[in-house]
């Protein structure tokens, strides 16, 4: 039997047995569309409260269109959520990059001053998805794979941030990475939440309280010690 072998038919697409074939890219941009849509629509009125009719709407094509990606708004949210926190652990991987290593207060404030690009860039503030994706990895195991895989990724940074500062003798050799790490993710994580819910935090002014000693005071500072 004849094996069907792609014949070039124009120079956008490809024909397999005179059918046409609708090229990668296309596909792509098709989805990003759906994403697009979607990602404004869940961080103007949140996951529960948007339906599919919604995205189908604002994306623009039909709904056998949509669900030819999508299956279920589950299924479209879980890409949503890989999206906005993926660009974000790309994004600190700039930590990494540079010469030297930032000690653990600068590191957050690159991290912060990441999260304050990202909510002003665009028409769409990404960290009111990536709230709304904590919640929502709460009830849905897909989301919550998702999110768990790339926090971990994230502190995981920090980790080798803290590692790399013992080794330069900037932080003390008997600080746990690991712990050290998990609390620099929770500051630049409650610098996020306290944006969108206060909105009356300043990047620098916030980032600059960290380098203030009230984690660790001196015996001098402390209350009833000798004058």
């Amino acid at each position: 039997m004849a094996t069907s072998r792609p014949t070039v038919k124009n120079d956008r697409s490809l024909y397999y047995d005179g059918v046409p074939r609708v090229p990668e890219s296309h596909l792509a941009a098709r989805r990003d569309q759906i994403i697009d849509a979607a990602t404004a629509r869940f961080a103007a009125n949140g996951f529960q409260a948007t339906g599919m009719a919604d995205v189908i709407a604002a994306s623009g094509l039909s709904a056998g269109a949509v669900y030819r990606y999508f299956r279920s708004k589950d299924e479209l949210i879980a890409a949503i959520v890989e999206r906005v926190v993926g660009e974000a652990a790309a994004r600190f991987e700039v930590l990494l990059q540079q010469d030297p290593v930032p000690d653990p207060a600068g590191a957050v404030a690159t991290a912060v001053g990441m999260v304050a690009d990202v909510a002003g860039r665009g028409p769409v503030d990404l960290t009111r998805v990536a709230v709304q994706a904590w919640g929502e990895a709460l009830r849905n195991p897909e989301v919550h794979t998702v999110v768990d895989r790339t926090y971990r990724a994230i502190r995981g940074f920090f980790v080798e941030v803290v590692r790399r500062g013992q080794e330069a003798g900037t932080i003390p050799a008997d600080a746990d990475p690991q712990h050290l790490a998990a609390t620099m993710l929770s500051a630049v994580l409650g610098f996020l939440l306290q944006r969108l819910l206060l909105g009356d935090l300043d990047p620098a002014a916030y980032t600059a309280a960290l380098r203030v000693p009230w984690v660790a005071p001196s015996s001098a500072a402390t209350p009833g010690s000798a004058g």
